[in-house]
């Protein structure tokens, strides 16, 4: 049920104005795999490309890896109303997973063939609201020490205007990952 104003103006139910929404992925273990075979810029260029399947995250954030460059990450992504909080703008969890997408993707960007990363941590600053009127949103992930066992990043996102929405900082953990093993035969 949803709430509806009455013609004498008090509140009232009315039934729900059903919204609906498909979300399609491909197996994430496919990209997975092949993480620990290639140096984070290819991988990430190779999804870009459409080579490497992106992880389901993108589909589900509505967001998309639009460059990739050594230490440097953008995505574009489009709130909508699934992404809504309580009181009608877009949750600050939905700009905070891209803050962390864009920052982690920004040190993925610097690691060689093997290594993988983790946030350790994450500090978000949001300054301005975000709602389906926003239009497309635009962060880009900067390195600003890389590591061997901990990197730092910094990211923005920017409205359809340029204007800034919220920064973040973020310490990332990497660490070396396994190529996978093959399935045991059935």
């Amino acid at each position: 049920m949803r709430l509806a104003t009455g013609d004498d103006g008090s509140m009232t139910t009315a039934p729900d104005d059903i919204r609906s929404r498909t979300i399609s992925w491909q197996d994430p273990m496919i990209g997975a795999k092949l993480a620990a075979t290639m140096p984070g810029l290819d991988y990430l260029r190779a999804m870009i490309a459409g080579e490497i399947p992106p992880p389901p995250i993108i589909a589900l954030m509505d967001m998309d890896l639009v460059s990739a460059e050594p230490g440097v990450v953008t995505f574009s992504c489009e709130p909508n109303e699934s992404h809504y909080n309580p009181i009608g703008t877009v949750h600050g969890g939905f700009v905070c997973t891209v803050l962390d997408s864009v920052a982690g993707c920004a040190v993925h960007s610097t690691l060689p063939v093997g290594m993988g990363y983790t946030s350790l941590e994450i500090k978000v600053n949001y300054l301005r609201a975000v709602s389906t009127t926003t239009g497309p949103l635009t962060a880009v992930g900067t390195v600003v020490k890389p590591g061997s066992r901990v990197a730092f990043a910094e990211a923005t996102v920017t409205d359809a205007e340029g204007r800034l929405v919220a920064t973040a900082t973020s310490t990332l953990l990497v660490f070396p990952i396994e190529k996978a093993k093959p399935s045991p035969a059935n």
